[in-house]
């Protein structure tokens, strides 16, 4: 799925397919919450201050996620097309944000607004569903990157992120590889040389 003629309609099903099977008329409920939006390269989705007030859907692109740290950007989260990015703690406490969610390409996101969901989710089962699942994939993934920073090598963090998002390794430029993946470009690029010749 990663056609720019995409339709609402096409995202609201593959978001069923993907996290809850819907009725037609819960399709037409999901559709009508999602909110298309385009950003162009280097432009801000979201800035620090401001409050995250959606759930993203990233129907073409790349994003990254960073925040300021001593003066240096750290990158937090990186994500293409078919995948999810939000300010959780923003988005649930209401509060403004320290992260910064900028495009690394152009790109097409479906935003899904949290108060329009969870006013859908009232009314359906599915699309309650629907909400948990991507909670908790987000949780999921975020607990998987913390603990491959806490436990695994260099190495092996390079390897496995190679594995699961080999669309991120080609497209998004090393210098936020190596911060996603807390190291220096310089392991970076010792890493990638030596996984090369593994």
């Amino acid at each position: 799925m990663t056609n720019i003629s995409l339709t609402t309609r096409d995202v609201a099903r593959e978001l069923a397919r993907r996290y809850s099977t819907m009725t037609h008329e819960e399709l037409d409920v999901l559709e009508n919450v999602l909110v298309p939006m385009k950003f162009q390269k280097g432009e801000m989705i979201l800035s620090e201050g401001q409050t995250c007030t959606n759930i993203y859907w990233i129907a073409k692109g790349l994003v990254r996620q960073f925040y300021y740290k001593n003066g240096k950007e750290l990158t937090e989260h990186m994500a293409t097309e078919n995948n999810i990015v939000m300010c959780i703690e923003s988005l649930f406490k209401e509060e403004p944000t320290r992260l910064q969610i900028v495009a690394l390409e152009p790109t097409v996101i479906y935003a899904l607004p949290k108060d329009a969901l969870e006013q859908a989710s009232i009314k359906s089962v599915n699309i309650q569903m629907l909400y948990r699942k991507i909670l908790e994939e987000s949780l999921i993934l975020s607990q998987i990157h913390a603990d491959m920073l806490r436990f695994e090598s260099a190495q092996d963090r390079y390897v496995k992120l190679v594995k699961s998002q080999p669309q991120l390794v080609l497209r998004a430029p090393l210098v936020y590889i190596a911060s996603y993946l807390q190291m220096t470009p310089e392991t970076l690029s010792r890493v990638r040389t030596s996984a090369l010749l593994e």
